[in-house]
């Protein structure tokens, strides 16, 4: 079970990355396969409380592949850090199925360091779900939600509640599209046919503005015949 486990969490790998050329490749070649065998066993370590042993762990693994993951996060099946280099998932992160992130991607918190004693057990980091991809980095900060089949653009920094379904970019994050059903895995989180809606609103607003004003021509022309 355990080995039938491990092969589909490779296969997963390769049908999300297209350098990924072999299964062999992916276990010697790939950070993410290497920090998540690390973080399964310092997971196993924190939920016996040898917190220590389970901190000491994963810090050997971000000195060996330049990811940071608290052990004590909830990560969930076939998930993929493509590159993965200055990666960061805070303590109470929670992590679904099927997620996909990019280098550079922190999943933290937002409260300041000062006040480090009233944040102990409280929940204070993002909650990902579902098939979600999140481009480099972007910056998911505090106790959110990012809803199933969600897309993070490149460099975004997310503070507030992203829904199912949705794409979303920039600083602040804001909608970039909204799809009603899942989507088959496009890599970078954004496609190219993704647009602006503020974007749509303005070119809507321009062509009201050149029939209103034709429409102005046409009365005034009018007008002047009239008077003719």
């Amino acid at each position: 079970m355990i080995f039938k486990n491990l092969l589909k969490e490779i296969d997963s790998i390769i049908d999300r990355d297209p350098a990924a050329g072999s299964r062999i490749g992916v276990v010697f070649l790939y950070p993410t396969f290497h920090v998540m065998f690390f973080y399964k066993i310092g997971n196993i370590f924190w939920r016996y409380n040898l917190r220590f042993f389970a901190r000491m762990i994963m810090y050997f693994a971000r000195i060996f592949t330049g990811i940071e993951i608290h052990p004590a996060a909830k990560i969930g099946a076939n998930f993929f850090m493509d590159h993965g280099l200055g990666i960061v998932i805070g303590e109470t992160t929670e992590i679904g199925d099927n997620v996909t992130i990019y280098q550079g991607v922190t999943l933290g918190g937002i409260m300041p360091s000062i006040e480090s004693d009233l944040q102990r057990n409280q929940k204070r980091h993002p909650t990902i779900g579902n098939n979600v991809i999140i481009g480099s980095g972007a910056q998911i900060l505090g106790a959110i939600n990012v809803g199933e089949n969600a897309r993070i653009g490149a460099n975004s920094v997310v503070s507030k509640d992203v829904p199912a379904n949705v794409t979303v970019a920039g600083v602040p994050a804001r909608e970039f599209a909204r799809s009603k059903k899942k989507e088959s895995f496009r890599a970078y989180g954004i496609s190219a046919n993704h647009s602006d809606p503020r974007e749509k609103i303005l070119v809507d607003l321009l062509k009201k503005v050149e029939n209103l004003e034709k429409k102005i021509k046409a009365l005034s022309n009018e007008k002047n015949e009239k008077k003719i």
